[in-house]
């Protein structure tokens, strides 16, 4: 038990919807006002409010050690941040309990003890304090905090001119900063820099190096595998499994893999407005024909279907897609703006297409992100939202298969011979 630095039991979270049905109309402010002490509160006529318990969080068992280093991965809604916002005694739980031994630092919304009025030097005192640091803990690891979020020309500045950026830089500073026993880190650090996701990166090693716990939720698997010993997957609110961080990875995507056979235009993790929304992806080699395998080497045209609640003409369009290893690892971003193909018409229903010739990734299972901006606005962004099923073909037309030993990625070349006699 000693070793024990967190353990939950029978751990559930609910939250009640409200749902209205039947005819409604909205009433007026008089209206209301007369009907209150009637103890007709609604704010509409003819209607019925229907309720239903929806459960972020179902029967979640689970012991974490100390020094251990655990990645909670999962699908958007899967429960990842109400967990921790329950562990962080952010929010209460419906039923179980979360027993933590130590002091627990967390970072799970950007700027969280933020005053956007006060300067970045008054918010790290202010931050600190939220934390449950001391104001003489925070002056004496003032100017590591500060070097380490590199925002040493704005100090002085009112928060509310901060970028997204550096709030989660300063934020992630102090709270890194805090020595925690156990830290809670969420999705935030999406928003900054590469170069600065590696030295949060670097820093969280740091302080599982140093015995401390960690709790990391994150969609890069990439920095799962790289940093976690044990992993957890959450799907629907339950844990769905709990054991080695390479072997909760695998678990995921053969989750997501099951997910692409739904779909597309059902799922609903996702973002944007949505008055567009993507329907359906297609794989299809040069002729225009469905394909479900793709082999190496191969031309091929993606086609990204939607429905669109306008119609517009030669819009701005940002039409892009991501590929990621089955390690998590990013391989290759593909959009529009970078070859300056935004100029394009929206009809009710229709299709982009991404034309990708001489297909250069090896064998295996691919993730793909999905992402849409139409006039600088985002209406479509899905995590996940196909996959590529990838085998080895013959890249370079010489009738044999490249030995995987030359590496993942191919590319096209020639060799030649010059001189002189």
């Amino acid at each position: 038990m000693s070793d024990i630095a967190l353990r939950v039991e029978n751990l559930g979270k609910a939250y009640r919807l409200t749902h209205q049905t039947g005819h409604a109309r909205y009433k007026t402010l008089q209206e209301d006002l007369l009907a209150m002490p009637r103890g007709l509160g609604a704010r509409l006529r003819g209607g019925n409010e229907q309720h239903e318990l929806f459960w972020a969080l179902d029967d979640v068992s689970f012991d974490v050690r100390e020094g251990e280093v655990v990645g909670i991965i999962g699908r958007n809604g899967a429960g990842k941040s109400t967990l921790l916002k329950i562990l962080s005694r952010i929010t209460e739980p419906t039923r179980g309990r979360a027993e933590i031994y130590g002091r627990v630092g967390s970072l799970l919304e950007v700027g969280t003890g933020f005053h956007p009025e006060l300067s970045g030097r008054e918010n790290i005192f202010l931050s600190g304090a939220v934390l449950g640091m001391t104001r003489a803990e925070v002056q004496r690891k003032f100017d590591a905090i500060v070097a380490f979020a590199e925002v040493e020309r704005f100090l002085d500045t009112p928060a509310k001119h901060y970028s997204s950026g550096m709030y989660v830089r300063l934020a992630f500073a102090v709270a890194a900063h805090l020595e925690p026993e156990i830290l809670l880190v969420d999705e935030v650090l999406a928003v900054g820099d590469s170069e600065f996701q590696k030295k949060c990166l670097g820093k969280m090693g740091d302080v599982a190096k140093a015995g401390r716990t960690v709790l990391f939720v994150s969609h890069n698997m990439a920095a799962i595998q790289q940093l976690c010993q044990r992993g957890m997957v959450l799907s629907h609110g339950c844990v769905t499994f709990w054991g080695d961080a390479p072997s909760a990875i695998a678990h995921y995507a053969q989750n997501i893999q099951a997910v692409h056979s739904h779909s597309l235009a059902e799922r609903q993790d996702r973002h944007g407005s949505q008055w567009l929304k993507f329907t359906r992806v297609a794989v299809c080699d040069n002729q225009g024909n469905e394909i479900k395998q793709v082999l190496t080497g191969q031309d091929l045209r993606l086609r990204f279907y939607y429905a669109s609640g306008r119609t517009l003409q030669n819009a701005n369009v940002n039409i892009a897609f991501n590929v990621r290893s089955p390690q998590g690892y990013l391989l290759t971003n593909l959009n529009s703006v970078d070859t300056a193909n935004q100029r394009m018409d929206i009809y009710p229903t229709g299709y982009f297409e991404c034309a990708w010739p001489h297909f250069n990734f090896r064998s295996g299972t691919y993730d793909c992100a999905l992402f849409c901006e139409v006039q600088g606005e985002i209406v479509d962004w899905l995590q996940s939202a196909f996959t590529l099923q990838v085998e080895d073909g013959d890249f370079f037309g010489t009738g044999r298969l490249i030995s995987r030993s030359q590496g993942d990625v191919l590319l096209p070349y020639q060799w030649s011979s010059h001189g002189s006699a």
